[in-house]
């Protein structure tokens, strides 16, 4: 059976010359949320089983605890949304949606009232290394890219000009930051298997966002590549 998430055999793109430099590199991963990331979140019956497929929660993990072994700057790009946000008068069809179902919801931007184990909160397996006090956790983004929020800043601020890019959700946030970094002027590798994408009659979301790394990224390159180009092993 083809699989239809494998790379080309015959590309017609030139191939990356990316090298990773970790001194002026860091690891970014968008919305590593419950409400993406588990089966208790709101979003899991369409992102679900492509999380499972890639094994998105373990890679998401190892490429976290192997930047934080090798001193890496890691930044969490978040998203919620507010009380205050239910006056938006406009939007498309995923604000839409994540306003109705109630996705990322927080009690406001000054309060973790209620903020514990809900679908807004980090993924518990993540929580120790997101909270370590190292952790670049950047202000929220409110729609699916880092515009209207600080990440550039506060990686302009470290020295960082490369990104591994990870988190949820492919052909949204994702790619979203991934079109914004590149456009800020940073060299992003994607790595394909620590992220997942939405499955509903409109279409794969993941085959979609595939298909534009592709096209997009510095890189694609999986779990293992990213681990080995950390580590020198």
């Amino acid at each position: 059976m083809t699989n239809i998430y494998a790379d080309p055999e015959t590309p017609a793109l030139p191939a990356s010359d990316f090298r990773l430099d970790p001194k002026r590199a860091a690891l970014v991963i968008t919305d590593p949320q419950i409400d993406f990331l588990s089966p208790e979140g709101v979003t899991w019956p369409i992102f679900g089983p492509s999380i499972t497929e890639n094994d998105t929660v373990a890679h998401i993990g190892e490429l976290l605890s192997t930047a934080k072994d090798v001193s890496l700057t890691v930044a969490v790009s978040p998203h919620y949304f507010y009380p205050s946000d239910s006056a938006w008068q406009f939007g498309g069809p995923l604000e839409q949606y994540m306003h109705a179902v109630g996705m990322f919801g927080r009690s406001g931007p000054l309060t973790l009232d209620g903020f514990t184990e809900s679908g807004a909160d980090f993924l518990p397996a993540f929580k120790d290394q997101i909270l370590d006090g190292t952790t670049v956790l950047a202000s929220p983004h409110k729609i699916v890219g880092c515009e209207s929020n600080d990440l550039v800043l506060q990686l302009r601020k470290r020295g960082v000009s490369q990104v591994l890019l990870a988190g949820m959700a492919a052909n949204l946030c994702t790619e979203g930051h991934l079109r914004e970094l590149l456009e800020q002027g940073f060299e992003v590798v994607v790595v394909r298997d620590a992220t997942a994408g939405p499955r509903l009659p409109e279409g794969d979301g993941y085959l979609a966002a595939l298909i534009n790394f592709r096209f997009l990224a510095s890189a694609v390159w999986d779990t293992a590549t990213a681990v080995r180009a950390l580590t020198g092993r």
